[in-house]
């Protein structure tokens, strides 16, 4: 019976497991973007990570712990008559508390604060990284699979060589090297294809783990829209990144923390408080009251100044970073912008007049050929260059779309550009 009960949910745990690994049918760009953000677990561990630092201001800003301290004040070592009748021993049983005469613990409190708001910052930044990586791994399998659709193109167009040689050498106008040297380039684009089909695994197997799945889990049909239109002017572009990248966030939030430390350092200045009270016992006086108050003597100053010069370093240190971080963030707002513009330009380039032209080249050689106005030689040229113009194409879209994903990246886009 245990053994049928063990069997059952270890067959749900693997049907849940099953339903987790399943991807939407086609799959889109949104729905790459939005499994990457469930399923990786740098997202998780990064969001674990806040909320452990969210914790720590109520750590670090709370009293240290009181101590009761039961003590024997004083144990004689011969017992006097009276002191045999009233008690053996002087004793007390004191609670201490410390209590600090600065505002220290709201200091800390404060620089906990800041240092939560820079790790949940870096969960964002870790977020973005997450969709960026998943997008090109996404944009790189849907270029191989596009490929190996053009192979199949590229392959009829060879068998139709083959074809024609073979007519050619048929009816005494061609000869049969023709038809050898046709068929050579059907067993290498036949080689091309095989080669491909690993590539088309690798790339899977990339956008699987970017998903957080299992590598060599089935990925279904993709779809896929290249963006053409143009990106946002550059001030919108720039302004966009400052005011919404994470980098910049956990930036200011370091320099909060380094100007609180300082506090921290300064307040140490200050001395503490003890406090202890309790019941006590004493052999002469009987049954009372003890109260003690002490405060702490910071003389060693030296210790104090270094503690200062420390802090007031790590915070110039830190506003020098930031500046740093806002400079790196514009020029690589600026340059996502114009890698778009580039990728752009280049795509429309060979889509509007590139190919379309090395298409009609080889319609053009086909036919001079089967009409013997031709050689076959011209034929397999103009069929290379049209391969080699739509491989380009395909490389092109996928570069604006990855150019389209970084410009999103540099912007603090998970899924979609500024406007």
């Amino acid at each position: 019976m245990r053994s049928r009960w063990l069997a059952a949910v270890v067959s749900i745990a693997l049907c849940a497991q099953a339903a987790a690994q399943e991807l939407p049918v086609p799959l889109r760009l949104a729905d790459v973007i939005r499994i990457a953000m469930q399923q990786r677990s740098e997202v998780t561990a990064a969001g674990a990570r806040a909320e452990a630092a969210a914790q720590r201001p109520a750590i670090v800003g709370a009293l240290e712990d009181p101590m009761i301290s039961p003590a024997i004040d004083h144990y004689p070592y011969t017992m006097m008559q009276d002191a045999q009748v009233r008690g053996r021993f002087d004793w007390s049983i004191g609670i201490e508390q410390r209590f600090p005469l600065s505002d220290i613990r709201g200091q800390r409190r404060r620089a906990a604060q800041a240092e939560a708001r820079r790790t949940e910052a870096d969960t964002d930044r870790v977020r973005l990284d997450v969709a960026l990586q998943a997008q090109l791994a996404f944009f790189m399998l849907h270029e191989r699979r596009a490929m190996a659709r053009l192979i199949e193109e590229q392959l009829g167009l060879a068998h139709q060589l083959v074809a024609a040689a073979s007519a050619r050498y048929a009816g005494g106008k061609g000869v049969q090297a023709e038809v050898l040297r046709a068929e050579v380039e059907v067993a290498r684009t036949q080689a091309a294809k095989q080669t491909l089909t690993a590539e088309i695994s690798a790339a899977e197997a990339m956008l699987n783990v970017s998903l957080g799945r299992s590598a060599s889990a089935p990925v279904p049909v993709i779809e896929h829209q290249v963006r053409t239109e143009e990106p946002p002017i550059a001030e919108s572009v720039r302004a966009a990144a400052l005011a919404a990248r994470p980098e910049l966030r956990a930036g200011t939030s370091e320099v909060e923390r380094s100007s609180a430390e300082i506090e921290v350092m300064r307040a140490m200045y200050r001395p503490m408080a003890t406090l202890r009270v309790g019941p006590s016992y004493t052999m002469t006086e009987g049954s009372g009251a003890m109260i003690m108050i002490g405060i702490s003597i910071p003389i060693w100053r030296e210790r104090l100044h270094a503690g200062v010069a420390e802090a007031q370093a790590m915070q110039s240190m830190a506003r020098a970073d930031l500046e740093a971080m806002r400079r790196m963030i514009e020029g690589e707002s600026a340059a996502a912008r114009e890698g778009v513009n580039a990728a752009r330009a280049r795509a429309e380039a060979l889509r509007r007049e590139v190919v379309p032209r090395a298409r009609m080249a080889v319609e053009a050689s086909l036919a001079a050929y089967s009409a013997g106005r031709s050689t076959l030689v011209s034929v397999i040229e103009a069929s290379r260059t049209l391969w080699d113009t739509r491989i380009e194409l395909l490389m092109s879209d996928t570069a604006l779309s990855s150019a389209w994903a970084r410009l999103e990246r540099a912007t603090a886009n998970e899924g979609t550009a500024v406007r």
